[in-house]
């Protein structure tokens, strides 16, 4: 059966992280965009990742910095991957963090603003690890419970692994999965008693339920 990974995003606490490993998440989220009300100072970052278990893999989310200046933040961290909203491929090497680039879709354009994007990238030599795809609200960033256009992205293969984000919910994210098809799935506010601050028993549940609908794709 093909596995969905599963990244919890916006984690602001110690308490928190360690929650979202022990409900299942493959990957948490640490938001370093200061316009969000999910952000956290990198330099308060190190006792989320101190609080992580060894096989829950932190992932950095940076809107607007250099890509030199993330790698930095990433590597005084240990960080395992770093996650960028830019329209242009990078022009230097992340590794070894994982590369998540992300993109806010609306319309087809979009999806061809996508294979542009790796295409170029591959042509230097830098494509990046995965693909998310989010909803696009004008002005913010991730985190804002719209969903993504889960018709538009029935089928989509951008070459590299498809990580779906954009308004994900324990009660929607099974028909997510089975429309998209996606390798990984990163919810935020789906899974959250208030803005930043994570409720355990919808994290749980959130992960329950991919773990069953994957279950239930055809291999």
């Amino acid at each position: 059966m093909p596995q969905v990974r599963i990244k919890i995003c916006g984690i602001t606490t110690p308490e928190d992280a360690r929650l979202a490993a022990d409900c299942g998440a493959d990957a948490v989220g640490l938001n370093f965009y200061p316009k969000s009300s999910r952000y956290i100072d990198p330099r308060q970052a190190a006792a989320l990742v101190r609080a992580l278990p060894p096989f829950t893999a932190p992932v950095g989310v940076f809107v607007g910095m250099p890509l030199r200046q993330v790698c930095s933040v990433a590597y005084q961290l240990g960080l395992r991957g770093v996650q960028t909203y830019d329209e242009n491929p990078p022009n230097e090497d992340t590794f070894p963090f994982a590369h998540l680039a992300s993109f806010r879709i609306k319309d087809a354009s979009g999806l061809d603003l996508i294979r542009q994007f790796i295409a170029a990238a591959r042509r230097t030599g830098r494509p990046p690890t995965a693909v998310l795809v989010d909803s696009h609200v004008e002005g913010q960033m991730g985190g804002t419970g719209h969903l993504a256009p889960w018709e538009l992205l029935a089928g989509f293969d951008p070459g590299v692994p498809l990580i779906l984000a954009g308004g994900l919910t324990p009660e929607n994210v099974a028909e997510a999965i089975a429309v998209v098809r996606p390798w990984g799935v990163d919810v935020a506010s789906g899974v959250e008693s208030s803005p930043g601050i994570k409720d355990q028993d919808l994290m749980l549940r959130f992960v329950q339920t991919v773990r069953q609908a994957a279950d239930l794709l055809p291999l």
